[in-house]
């Protein structure tokens, strides 16, 4: 939901929230075969393979993760989305490149990286390359509330991609549990995001559904503007940018992962569900959000009825 942090961050949940960088919008200047909505927020490649590289409409600040979902897919193509930075002003560019790679990477200041269905984990320094390669455990990234990126803390909530929607669906989503959902498949997230250093040097991190994937490139210029990129290439064929909050306005999300830390963790039965609802409606969490007009705490909406059967916590009973 925010990313934080103490030395260069946008907020932080225990001190006062700093002014917000503007929502993410897509540049209006990109590739000739894509097609930019009336919002700014979804972009699709119409045609080919190619000619689909797109860019932020602002520069992006330290700790901003401009964060993407994939929205469809088109077989046929070999290759998939591409994801980067760049201190050229899209504006000033006499034509966008036909590819991210090499094309746009060959003008200098700019730096992509390819997204693999696997291995997209970059090894940190003095750390073997095996270890890079091998899987993560999800059980702790789960029930972590915060990811964590040099001196950035980012909520895990809408880093995430979900195989089905639905706002905490993913609490009844084997794939969610096993956080085996591919980067490339369609409704994952993916962001791209930029740490400053000491030496006035920056790394580019990769982020693909809560996980960091270590810094894909270092020595980037701080000091200039930085601008997302983001290619619609090959099999991706439309991404829709996710929104996130910078700056925790309450203690919610850390009561959110709570609770679903008790539910990846103990297993899901309906005794459990009922146990919650009581402990929920005992305590004053509905002014934290955990109950709102459209959603409960374990993420069934006034949509889905029939997938609660307790009738004790009072969204069930107003159902």
């Amino acid at each position: 939901m925010a990313a934080v942090s103490d030395p260069v961050g946008l907020g932080a949940p225990w001190g006062p929230a700093r002014p917000e960088p503007p929502p993410t919008r897509f540049h209006p200047v990109h590739g000739a075969n894509i097609r930019v909505d009336l919002s700014g927020t979804r972009a699709t490649r119409v045609e080919s393979f190619a000619h689909g590289v797109c860019f932020s409409r602002e520069p992006l600040a330290p700790g901003q993760v401009f964060l993407v979902e994939i929205e469809e897919k088109e077989l046929g193509w070999c290759g998939h989305l591409r994801l980067g930075l760049t201190a050229l002003d899209p504006a000033s560019l006499a034509a966008v490149p036909e590819f991210s790679l090499p094309d746009l990477v060959s003008l200098g200041h700019t730096w992509v990286f390819a997204i693999t269905r696997h291995h997209n984990r970059v090894p940190r320094e003095g750390r073997p390359e095996a270890e890079a390669l091998a899987p993560s455990r999800p059980p702790a990234l789960l029930v972590e509330p915060y990811l964590c990126i040099e001196q950035f803390r980012i909520p895990r909530d809408r880093l995430v991609g979900r195989s089905r929607p639905g706002l905490y669906s993913h609490l009844l989503d084997q794939l969610y549990e096993l956080n085996v959902l591919p980067p490339t498949a369609r409704r994952s997230r993916l962001g791209v995001l930029f740490c400053p250093r000491l030496d006035g040097t920056a790394d580019m991190h990769i982020v693909i559904n809560g996980e960091d994937m270590g810094p894909s490139a270092r020595g980037l210029p701080a000091a200039q503007p930085l601008y997302a990129v983001v290619d619609v290439f090959a099999s991706t064929k439309s991404v829709r940018l996710i929104q996130l909050e910078y700056g925790c306005k309450n203690t919610g999300v850390g009561c959110h992962a709570f609770l679903q830390g008790i539910l990846l963790t103990q297993g899901w039965n309906l005794q459990l569900l009922q146990f919650l609802c009581w402990q929920v409606d005992s305590l004053p969490l509905n002014r934290l959000g955990i109950h709102t007009s459209e959603f409960t705490f374990y993420g069934f909406s006034r949509r889905e009825p029939s997938l609660c059967q307790c009738r004790r916590c009072r969204p069930c009973a107003a159902w």
